[in-house]
């Protein structure tokens, strides 16, 4: 095993992993692994609490809070519920992320939704999340619109729900103000006309369908193509936390993904659990890259395997994601995380 210096020592040796690691993998977006929607007054003020409470207890936002107008304004009382969506964003505390679910482009209450939440609070969002995204011109059209609500710095994420999308999803994600795809599993499974069936939906069928798994492989594909971060489709089954935490590690090692929405706030810890990196996993990068960090980035031998800067990228994704999920850090990888 390679002896790692101390950690005066070690950042004295060579420059920052952030600095020095070039390419795709080190620059790929770091989200919170967990983005969690709520639509009804009570839950979002709920859910903005919780969120307060867990980052003190881990030190980190460790999950968006999406505040939702697609589903949750009532039919008829969609300006009322964009005023009480800019309310909460706007009394949100300082260090909370807070996003907001908008109406489709094609939707009466799309551009109303933009000129409401964003022109009075459009400073307190982390980004935009527009559904039923068809084409990179929908992307296009709500960037114009976040642009002449006075936000141009805003990013958009993008909800994907039907074959024809998903067929377009490396075009869609290529544009640079869209920050991550979303696969909504239910409407897509809909779009089907019945071809495909209803377990598809749920926690275990969605792993298994064909055509399912296919769509959440494009999406992830095309994310990861353009630097861009795949979050994953719900899993209905709130009450189950068991299949929460294996559908999130399914989607996570084997598919892909590094983010995934919840609907309830007893997913959120399964999804945190599943997506963060093992304590082995995150022992290892850090051995690896302080050993690189004294080597000046040099190719090196540890455990009798050779490193170089590409495995010195993975090992950086995986500290991020483990400083993303609270995951307790190494003392001789902390001072990688100070401001």
């Amino acid at each position: 095993m390679s002896q790692v210096a101390p950690p005066e020592t070690s950042l004295r040796a060579g420059a920052h992993p952030r600095d020095v690691l070039q390419g795709a993998q080190a620059g790929a977006i770091t989200l919170p692994v967990c983005d969690h929607y709520s639509g009804v007054e009570v839950r979002m003020r709920k859910s903005l609490q919780l969120q307060a409470e867990m980052t003190q207890e881990f030190g980190v936002c460790v999950f968006d809070v999406t505040l939702d107008c697609e589903d949750g304004a009532p039919v008829g009382g969609e300006a009322e519920h964009a005023a009480l969506v800019s309310e909460l964003a706007l009394a949100a505390a300082p260090q909370a992320r807070v996003a907001v679910r908008v109406h489709p482009v094609d939707h009466p209450a799309f551009h109303a939704d933009i000129q409401t939440i964003v022109g009075r609070a459009g400073a307190r969002l982390c980004h935009i999340m527009v559904p039923k995204v068809e084409t990179l011109d929908d992307v296009v059209l709500a960037v114009k619109a976040l642009d002449a609500a006075g936000a141009p710095h805003l990013l958009v994420h993008a909800l994907i729900e039907s074959p024809a999308a998903v067929h377009r999803a490396f075009d869609i994600a290529a544009h640079p103000r869209l920050q991550s795809l979303s696969f909504g599993l239910m409407d897509f499974v809909s779009a089907h006309g019945g071809a495909i069936p209803a377990d598809a939906m749920g926690s275990a069928g969605q792993f298994s369908h064909p055509l399912v798994v296919r769509a959440k492989l494009e999406i992830a594909s095309a994310c990861h193509a353009h630097g861009k971060v795949p979050s994953h489709s719900v899993v209905t089954e709130f009450s189950d936390a068991t299949a929460m935490e294996n559908a999130a590690r399914v989607a996570s090692q084997t598919l892909g993904f590094t983010r995934m929405w919840s609907i309830h706030p007893s997913q959120i810890r399964p999804i945190l659990q599943a997506m963060a990196p093992s304590e082995k996993d995150i022992a290892l990068a850090c051995e690896v890259l302080l050993a690189a960090q004294q080597a000046a980035w040099a190719p090196i031998s540890h455990g009798g395997r050779l490193h170089d800067r590409a495995s010195y990228r993975f090992f950086w994704q995986v500290l991020k994601r483990a400083h993303a999920t609270g995951r307790a850090m190494p003392t001789e990888a902390q001072p990688f995380f100070k401001p």
